[in-house]
């Protein structure tokens, strides 16, 4: 099955006027044809379903798994180092395309940032 690398960059958000390309994660993910999470392939291949954390300040890294929940998507991180999962907002309702934006939220104590979809290419499991 053919899964996508997806690239999140932090946008613009409150205290990042410019956003920041340090920051953000990278998915490998199944999306349907039109351009969605697919929640029944990823039922399939959901252990090659991973979230890497990427953060100038390493401490801030992380990597894991996507999870889906009910309705929604989480990023799972199996170290308590790398702290709670982090929901994604709506993010079965939105198309994944070169440009898009995701939210997610950082604990249960901070604000969600919104992060820019960078970049998307194939990958093979």
């Amino acid at each position: 099955m053919q899964l996508k690398q997806i690239v999140l960059r932090l946008a613009r958000n409150p205290g990042f006027p410019e956003g920041d390309r340090d920051q953000g994660y990278v998915i490998v993910a199944p999306l349907n044809n039109d351009a969605k999470l697919d929640v029944d392939a990823w039922r399939d291949v959901k252990k090659h379903c991973t979230v890497k954390r990427f953060h100038p300040d390493d401490a801030l890294a992380a990597d894991g798994l996507l999870t889906h929940r009910g309705s929604h998507w989480h990023f799972h991180y199996d170290e308590e180092d790398e702290g709670p999962d982090e929901p994604l907002y709506k993010l079965a309702d939105h198309q994944i395309l070169h440009g898009s934006y995701v939210t997610i939220a950082h604990g249960d104590d901070a604000e969600p940032l919104t992060y820019q979809v960078d970049d998307i290419r194939n990958v093979e499991v």
